[in-house]
């Protein structure tokens, strides 16, 4: 069980894997006053950034599940870089279904709602972590302008129009589902390239040092399509943002 390696090549210089900085990170951290001790769950948490510098910032503790063996290593390596290692730990599993075995004050995922099937089934998913009164944190893409075209659809990575809402129908959305939304820290363009052109530059140097591997040429042809798609459509037309949300 892994993910699969072209991934990871992709984002091989990664620490936080989607669209928000560095900064917003830090920004929603300090935003959801968390109090130091807070328990959190991070389901697909990846390099572990999240959980590492809000252990650090914040006093929280808290554990994240992932299912690429490289991620969750350098999760452990941040943890033990930042000094706390513990206070929290990283399991090595497949997120889709995880529910803590104690509910925790905070759960999230932050950019992968595939896990539950999708929107709907991440946040049923992530509610069974989560204590009478907590907060969860969802991480989702909507659409700032609407894709005039199918091409444009599949340039932002998703097969229909209706599989992204704008971000109104999206906040609307939350609140069908019961809940409130408390905070939210939105991608802004600075932060889509960071994210997208990083992988740029990875995939590249990955190239020039493996060029006779099995994936060489998908990742060839995919260094010298991805940033003209990247500015012609998925710049303007696709945001994303983590939202926060409490119970109704």
């Amino acid at each position: 069980m892994d993910l699969p390696r072209v991934f990871t090549i992709r984002e091989s210089s990664h620490r936080i894997h989607n669209a928000i900085t560095d900064d917003q990170l830090a920004t929603l951290g300090r935003a959801l006053r968390l109090p130091p001790g807070a328990r959190l769950l991070d389901l697909a948490s990846g390099s572990g950034e999240l959980l590492c510098t809000w252990a650090r910032d914040h006093g929280i503790t808290g554990t994240g599940v992932d299912i690429s063996t490289e991620f969750t290593a350098r999760a452990r390596a941040r943890a033990t870089e930042l000094g706390v290692a513990d206070r929290v730990d990283f399991v090595h599993g497949d997120a889709a279904g995880h529910v803590a075995a104690e509910p925790v004050d905070v759960a999230a995922c932050v950019g992968a709602t595939w896990i539950g099937g999708g929107l709907t089934g991440t946040v049923e998913l992530l509610r069974r972590s989560l204590r009478p009164g907590g907060l969860l944190l969802v991480g989702e893409p909507y659409w700032r302008l609407l894709p005039p075209d199918q091409e444009t659809v599949e340039a932002c990575y998703a097969n229909d129009a209706s599989d992204f809402l704008p971000l109104p129908a999206l906040v609307e959305r939350f609140g069908e589902l019961g809940y409130d939304v408390v905070e939210m820290v939105l991608a802004n363009q600075d932060g889509w390239d960071r994210y997208r052109a990083a992988q740029w530059l990875n995939i590249r140097r990955w190239l020039d040092e493996n060029p006779d591997d099995e994936l060489a040429a998908e990742l060839r042809d995919e260094l010298s399509t991805a940033p003209a798609r990247y500015v012609r459509y998925e710049r303007d037309h696709l945001g994303w943002g983590v939202f926060a949300l409490m119970a109704r």
